[in-house]
């Protein structure tokens, strides 16, 4: 247990409420939860994103490994391939490897998005694109890169905080 929520610690199984774990706060990229602790899961990413209208996961991007996000609540707007797609409530976004890609909160209110990614694989795919449809909701970079750290260089870094009632629906 840590003073933001419990933080799994070591590589065996376990089980836990996303309401109990601990979270990030990341600005425009809204609150998020990734059940992970010192050490990320090394074969899959798992996160739940909570997005307020014109908050995003990212920047726009792409990259070498196949990604999933299911919209569970509220409404968002997807920017793939230089289109706009509206997703809303059980909305499932497969994106294949080389996909460019982000998901933006829409809508009057929050959303609550599922993203599951594969990892192990090398970042040599990985690219943060220029794509003015992108601009057009905040998540495309000015200059084309393929270091997250210069995508990511105008924020602040994700800080830890507590689940906060209400982020995520009732059952």
């Amino acid at each position: 247990m840590t003073k933001y929520g419990f933080m799994p610690d070591g590589e065996g199984w376990f089980v836990v409420s996303a309401r109990e774990i601990r979270w990030r706060e990341w600005g425009p990229l809204g609150v998020y939860c990734d059940f992970e602790g010192k050490r990320r899961f090394p074969q899959l990413g798992f996160n739940i994103s909570v997005l307020e209208p014109g908050q995003s996961l990212g920047r726009y991007h792409r990259e070498n490994a196949q990604e999933g996000f299911l919209v569970l609540a509220g409404q968002c707007v997807l920017v793939v391939e230089e289109e706009e797609r509206e997703l809303r409530a059980w909305d499932f976004f497969h994106s294949p490897p080389g996909t460019a890609h982000m998901i933006v909160g829409a809508g009057d209110g929050p959303s609550v998005v599922l993203a599951v990614g594969a990892r192990g694989l090398s970042r040599k795919g990985l690219v943060y694109p220029v794509s003015d449809v992108a601009a057009k909701h905040g998540v495309s970079v000015a200059q084309e890169t393929t270091k997250p750290q210069e995508a990511y260089a105008d924020l602040e870094r994700p800080t830890r905080v507590t689940y906060e009632g209400g982020w995520l629906p009732s059952l």
